[in-house]
């Protein structure tokens, strides 16, 4: 596997809504915090964090979006707690200089600044971490193969509350998109990817 250069670190959506007690939960979130923690430590400086913004009311958005915030009406800014969409403690400590950028839907690339942002700073690989990985990851992920991004996710830096879930797209990761997908330990990533 050839070094990295040129990359970004894209952290998807690890909030408060996702943590513990968050309304989407995601139960495993604790067990790779520490390793997009160490990730983010290194490479402060290329670290984009986004976050998944819901709509103030269900009425805020179209089509199924609206009848999805219509079941989740609890995970909507109306009834949210202060914060809730705010990223994790333990990494909002590195931003600044690690950059926030907000996104309305599951892609980081979809309604969102990240395509121009990483096309501004030259970036030609991004480096995946952060939950869930069989929604925004995913659709994160497919947006930058799209693009035409190197794509790599750090396999033991991801976490979804569905195992299932997790478990199948690691499969269709190493098997169906192997040849635009490169699947790394943050062990390996650390020795592709020394700070300038």
């Amino acid at each position: 596997m050839e070094g990295i250069r040129d990359a970004a670190h894209l952290c998807i959506d690890m909030q408060n809504i996702f943590a513990r007690g968050g309304v989407w939960e995601t139960p495993w979130m604790e067990r790779v915090l520490p390793v997009i923690s160490q990730i983010a430590a290194r490479y402060q400086e290329r670290t984009v964090f986004t976050r998944f913004i819901t709509p103030e009311r269900p009425e805020d958005r179209r089509g199924q979006w609206r009848v999805y915030f219509t079941k989740w009406e609890r995970a909507t800014r109306g009834d949210l707690a202060p914060g809730a969409l705010d990223i994790v403690p333990a990494l909002a400590r590195y931003s600044p200089p690690a950059l926030v950028v907000d996104k309305p839907a599951y892609s980081a690339f979809f309604g969102s600044r990240l395509g121009h942002l990483l096309v501004e700073r030259h970036v030609g690989t991004v480096v995946v971490s952060g939950a869930e990985t069989d929604v925004c990851v995913l659709a994160t992920v497919l947006g930058a193969v799209d693009l035409g991004f190197r794509v790599i996710i750090v396999q033991d830096a991801l976490c979804s509350s569905s195992d299932t879930g997790h478990d199948a797209l690691m499969t269709m990761y190493r098997t169906r998109f192997n040849e635009q997908i490169e699947l790394v330990s943050a062990a390996e990533l650390f020795d592709m990817w020394r700070p300038e």
